[in-house]
């Protein structure tokens, strides 16, 4: 009697530091999940942001420069294009630097200009070159300003880095929360070792016999999940008032959903493997091997 009750104090402890561990391991790769997902949304935005200049030559006019803009806005790599007249570059000039260019050489000098945005995937060197290239073979294009994309590259490889490490700390933490698991779910066939047996002899397929155990560690995946979906939540309501800013504009509700969704299809995984393999040790066994 006082054995089966050590037995069944030891499961229950065993357990709780199973659903602990899996909730705190969750929780992590939540956290990891997010930083990724952020890192590559602010990376891309930064990347969006990147914009081309496309001086027009001085006999171009403004209506020719809204044709030309017209060109560029159909490319596959625009994302957003501005035109930028004669009269609006002089203006600019005269705000910014007092100077009044056509009083001072009786015509305006400036050109017309065309400023454009490119989507994030073409926004590496190589590809804005590229760009570049295509610009000046358009007519009526004096000249085109590319922006320097190699602090971007630069950074994007720096989040992919860390990235790959966080991976892996993941990945080690799953592996432990594996074997936790699996000790757990052992420990409880372990008790249940007899019954098996019996339920062996008397025709139950090993699907009837191992399908409630998995059942029942499904759910101690699952609620693991939402607590850890849960306590992430409650942090990212919290970060803006706690001087983090507001983390909308680096995750979205949306994607929080996703992530924690996928924390709970994981938990719920990670437990049924774990359980179908701890039942399926003792599925083949004789009699005598029970006792070991």
């Amino acid at each position: 009697m006082k054995h089966n009750k050590e037995v069944k104090i030891s499961y229950w402890a065993a357990h709780l530091t199973t659903v602990v561990s899996v909730t705190l391991v969750l929780l992590l790769i939540g956290i990891i999940a997010l930083i990724t997902i952020s890192a590559s949304n602010e990376t891309r935005r930064l990347r969006e942001k990147l914009e081309v200049s496309v001086v027009m030559a001085d006999s171009v006019s403004n209506p020719a420069t809204d044709s030309v803009a017209k060109v560029i806005a159909a490319r596959p790599y625009s994302l957003s294009v501005n035109v930028i007249t004669k009269e609006q570059a002089l203006a600019s000039w005269k705000a910014d630097t007092g100077e009044d260019l056509e009083s001072l050489f009786g015509v305006n000098p400036l050109s017309p200009e065309i400023t454009f945005t490119v989507k994030a995937d073409h926004s590496s060197e190589q590809a804005l070159q590229n760009i570049g290239k295509d610009i000046r073979a358009i007519s009526g294009v004096a000249d085109v300003a590319l922006p320097d994309a190699a602090m971007v590259d630069s950074m994007n490889r720096n989040i992919e880095r860390f990235s790959m490490i966080l991976g892996g700390i993941a990945l080690v933490m799953v592996i432990i929360s594996f074997v936790l698991i699996n000790n757990t779910v052992h420990l409880a066939i372990y008790a249940r070792r007899f019954t098996i047996h019996t339920m062996q002899v008397v025709g139950s397929t090993n699907g009837f016999i191992s399908r409630p155990c998995v059942v029942n560690n499904m759910l101690s995946g699952f609620f693991p999940g939402l607590i850890s979906a849960a306590l992430m939540a409650i942090a990212l309501t919290a970060a803006p008032g706690a001087g983090f800013g507001d983390i909308a504009d680096y995750i979205s509700w949306t994607t929080y959903g996703i992530v924690a969704v996928g924390m709970v299809t994981i938990g719920v995984l990670i437990c049924a493997i774990a359980a179908w393999g701890a039942t399926s040790r003792y599925l083949g066994k004789d009699y005598g091997e029970l006792f070991k």
